[in-house]
């Protein structure tokens, strides 16, 4: 199936490893033409070599300024944008009762106001498009709390939110607006969650495994195809949703 991909132009945020990496693997076979991003310059630069990115940059877009530099330089390598794909690195790990002012306030920037940003500075660029798509990176967790995941439980709820408002706005521009929530899905974060925790990693990946319902981890590649999915022509009429990519961990979860 040709997914209407061919010649796109694409920013996907931290997209060096991971989910962020799948996506941006999944338009490239499309045919897209992707940015990429990462606050690490010599990882970024051999990603974009070793996928075939239009380019790379290494922002922190955590930091004001720097997401809307990204998207500024994106446009100008790719000569316009089309799709949006807002990643972040998770906020710290922690309890509310062991998480720090500071560290809710780093997690604000990082998962919230760089969604805020990102999509401030893309707009007037993806209102040109016929093909306009905003595709956020959230998690299992606007369903359902992770233990020990506060900040990331509380903010990635509120980008969601940004989301669903950002649809119905948006959809006079014909530009769509969705989540990806994953779970159990083989990336380093679920390794460094477990190192946070005092737990071996790979203790705690075997028994994600063997607790996920498919007895399996998900794969980028498979979180990937989704997001190629949404942010392709067949997806023109699908808006404001959260699409769980989990293996059925929420099955029948509301």
């Amino acid at each position: 199936m040709d997914l209407g991909l061919k010649d796109r132009r694409a920013l996907v945020t931290a997209s060096s490893k991971g989910l962020g990496r799948g996506c941006a693997v999944a338009l490239i076979a499309e045919g897209a033409r992707v940015y990429i991003d990462s606050r690490d310059p010599k990882r970024i630069e051999a990603v974009a070599l070793e996928i075939g990115a239009a380019g790379s940059s290494a922002r922190d877009v955590s930091k004001p300024g720097e997401p809307e530099a990204l998207v500024n330089e994106a446009v100008d390598r790719l000569g316009g944008l089309d799709i949006l794909v807002a990643n972040a690195g998770g906020p710290v790990p922690g309890t509310f009762q062991s998480t720090s002012l500071d560290a809710w306030e780093q997690g604000v920037e990082l998962t919230l106001l760089s969604a805020v940003r990102l999509v401030k500075a893309a707009l007037p660029h993806l209102k040109r498009s016929e093909q306009g798509r905003i595709v956020f990176i959230t998690s299992i967790s606007v369903r359902q709390p992770i233990p020990n995941l506060v900040i990331s439980n509380a903010l990635r709820g509120g980008v969601t939110g940004l989301a669903k408002t950002l649809a119905r706005e948006l959809a006079p521009d014909r530009i769509t607006v969705n989540c990806l929530a994953p779970d159990a899905i083989l990336t380093d974060r679920l390794a460094d969650i477990a190192r946070a925790q005092g737990v071996d990693p790979e203790t705690r990946l075997k028994e994600a495994a063997a607790s996920a319902p498919m007895r399996r981890l998900g794969t980028t590649a498979e979180f990937g195809a989704t997001c190629a999915f949404l942010c392709s022509r067949y997806a023109g009429y699908v808006t404001g949703q959260t699409v769980g990519i989990d293996g059925g961990s929420l099955l029948g979860v509301h």
